[in-house]
């Protein structure tokens, strides 16, 4: 990657193959009839400069592909779409729930996109046309990126699924604290996946229910396809959730039983007790007329009076099935 910000840019061939041209071959190539596609590190000072002087689009859009946060969303500019998508991280070091951006100005003859982190689906798309099955529209690149992007989220949920279902069974016999923090990292991951999938979910169903006229019908129903694919995603987190809290209400309510078991064992041993602790604490007083006092067998005879209230104790609690 340049340090001007310019990723790469690419001129269609209209047969599934692209040209590379250069960052100062951009303007010549734009004000012809052939579709370009260029890419953009949005944070550079040279992208922005392009974007506002050269680029020749809207100021809404230039403003919507130099923002640095952005949710999912799909804006309708006359006869252009601006889009903002994400992706699921799939770079060296990172978490995929750490999704990445990437924002589109698209029509008929120009593709403007800009990022700060590198998507795998754009790296895809590129070496499509290397190959020379690319697409050959604007309408064929909107649904080729949609889709690569789409389809990289299903090998995360699918791993988070088998992840859920191991803790399934690990948590019949288990409750300890690695569980639980397995359980938390779950959820923290469908969350954060769910909340850039619902919104985006929203901008594909916007996309292909708006009349744009370098879209045709049969393109509309391919990205409908893309947003259902997307749709069951969001219900598969849906319902990763749900068993995530099962499992952890299971796990709470086995812990919950057990304290209780635990204290009720105390509460029948305190019970027990109680009348020892008082008969020994009375008969330990250092006052004249303690019974007993002065006879040799009166302390084996308190031992087995004492011996005989815990031997009744037990009796009662059998009767009344406390123990």
């Amino acid at each position: 990657m340049q340090t001007n910000g310019f990723s790469h840019a690419v001129v269609f061939d209209g047969k599934g193959g692209a040209t590379n041209i250069s960052f100062e071959q951009l303007d010549e190539n734009i004000n012809s009839n052939k579709l370009v596609w260029v890419h953009f590190d949005y944070s550079t000072p040279d992208t922005i400069d392009w974007l506002t002087n050269k680029s020749g689009i809207d100021q809404i859009a230039i403003e919507a592909l130099l923002t640095k946060e952005t949710r999912p969303r799909t804006t309708f500019l006359n006869d252009s779409i601006l889009l903002a998508l994400r992706g699921i991280n799939l770079n060296p070091n990172s978490t995929p729930e750490d999704m990445i951006s990437i924002r589109l100005f698209i029509n008929k003859n120009i593709i403007i996109s800009t990022k700060k982190r590198d998507l795998l689906s754009v790296r895809d798309i590129l070496e499509y046309f290397k190959e020379g099955i690319g697409p050959k529209t604007s309408a064929e690149f909107l649904i080729e990126l949609t889709n690569r992007l789409t389809i990289r989220m299903e090998d995360n949920i699918n791993d988070i699924e088998e992840r859920v279902s191991n803790l399934e069974e690990i948590s019949v016999d288990s409750d300890n604290s690695e569980l639980r923090a397995q359980i938390s990292e779950i959820k923290r991951e469908t969350i954060s996946l769910k909340k850039y999938l619902s919104p985006q979910k929203e901008a594909m169903y916007k996309l292909y229910n708006q009349k744009v006229s370098w879209v045709s019908e049969y393109e509309k129903v391919q990205l409908r396809e893309i947003t259902d694919q997307l749709m069951r995603y969001i219900e598969e987190l849906d319902s990763i959730k749900d068993k995530v809290s099962v499992i952890q209400e299971n796990i709470s309510q086995r812990l919950s039983e057990q304290m209780n078991q635990k204290m009720y064992v105390l509460s029948i041993i305190s019970a027990i007790f109680l009348p020892l602790g008082f008969l020994t604490g009375l008969f330990g007083i250092n006052v004249g007329g303690i019974p007993g006092a002065e006879s040799k067998e009166s302390f084996y005879i308190f031992i087995m009076i004492l011996i005989a209230i815990v031997g009744l104790q037990l009796y009662i609690f059998k009767k009344k099935r406390w123990l």
